[in-house]
């Protein structure tokens, strides 16, 4: 038994590294597609037309070996149908959408933060979904997470606000959050491979549809993008999106979730919004004014704390699997 119970800690803990090298690594990629995608509407491109090719791209490389991993098992496929669907239309196509028309009316790094206080939209997904109610320690981060959200907004300074570029920025919120939940759902049986590639895929027909029906305008330009003063062809940066930024993000992405949790899997995803900013800075010559960097540092700091006061899970959640594979 002490064996059994030895082997099930090594392998948990073994599943935890391994899950924050996927996490970091996601985060990292997905930071990289508001800088990329900012050159590429700055030369003509629609953000739907941007997200589409993106999206496009990255289900056309995962798609074969999506299949590969199922290898017939099409009834997994047909059992999750509504969540590849909703994973698909929300957190791939609604976010991203949302995230680029964002980001073409605000700054890149202000854009990102605004999303990513979708760890505490999750926090309160998961006290409605299981009935938790909010501690001390929940409530204090929350509203410390609102004094930095004030501040990102820089409103006190009476700057200049696009009440737009906010609003996209908060839609972009509600696919994150719905993207961390559904990311950790390792209950219904589907690969990281075939969520990922099935997600993209509904993602790029919606979008598709969307602008045939032009509801969502689509436009694209050969202009070559500009990146801190220089000139990339135009297929570059879109390559790197539908690479980079989606097919690597979302596999490695799903990949962390099932392995910690959409709890830590969230916490460990904030790092995208330094990446952000470091990408920003470097392709764009772009950086928020000092109020809103010091406001993004209450914002991040509000998201930990009420990140550390949710409910603790067990140590080991998947330790029970570990025992039976051993």
């Amino acid at each position: 038994m002490t064996t059994v119970t030895h082997d099930a800690a090594v392998v948990s803990s073994s599943r935890t590294g391994s899950g924050l090298i996927f996490a970091l690594a996601s985060a990292a990629s997905f930071g990289l597609s508001g800088s990329l995608a900012r050159g590429l509407l700055d030369s003509g491109w629609s953000a739907g037309a941007a997200v589409t090719v993106r999206i496009g791209l990255a289900a056309l490389v995962l798609l074969v070996p999506a299949l590969v991993v199922l290898r017939g098992r099409w009834a997994l496929v047909r059992r999750n149908t509504f969540l590849i669907t909703a994973y698909g239309v929300v957190a791939v196509a609604g976010c991203q959408l949302c995230y680029f028309y964002a980001v073409a009316h605000m700054q890149v790094g202000v854009a990102l933060l605004i999303e990513y206080t979708a760890p505490v939209a999750v926090v309160v997904w998961m006290w409605l979904r299981h009935g938790h109610t909010p501690g001390r320690l929940t409530l204090l981060g929350a509203l410390v997470a609102a004094v930095g959200l004030l501040l990102v907004l820089d409103i006190v300074s009476g700057a200049s606000l696009s009440v737009v570029g906010v609003l996209w920025a908060l839609g972009a919120m509600v696919g994150a959050a719905t993207y961390f939940v559904l990311s950790a759902d390792e209950d219904n049986g589907l690969p990281p491979l075939v969520l990922a590639a099935g997600g993209l895929t509904v993602g790029t027909v919606v979008l598709g549809v969307a602008g045939l029906l032009r509801l969502v305008p689509m436009a694209a330009s050969t202009t070559d993008a500009a990146y801190a003063g220089a000139r990339v062809t135009w297929w570059v940066p879109l390559v790197l999106l539908g690479l980079v930024t989606a097919a690597l993000a979302y596999t490695t992405g799903i990949a962390a979730g099932r392995r910690l949790g959409s709890r830590l899997a969230s916490f460990v995803a904030l790092t995208e919004v330094v990446a952000a900013l470091g990408f920003a800075w470097l392709l764009l010559d772009e950086l928020p004014r000092w109020i809103q960097l010091v406001g993004g540092v209450f914002l991040l700091a509000g998201v930990v704390i009420v990140k550390l006061g949710e409910p603790r899970a067990p140590d080991f959640p998947n330790a029970g699997d570990a025992v039976h594979a051993a």
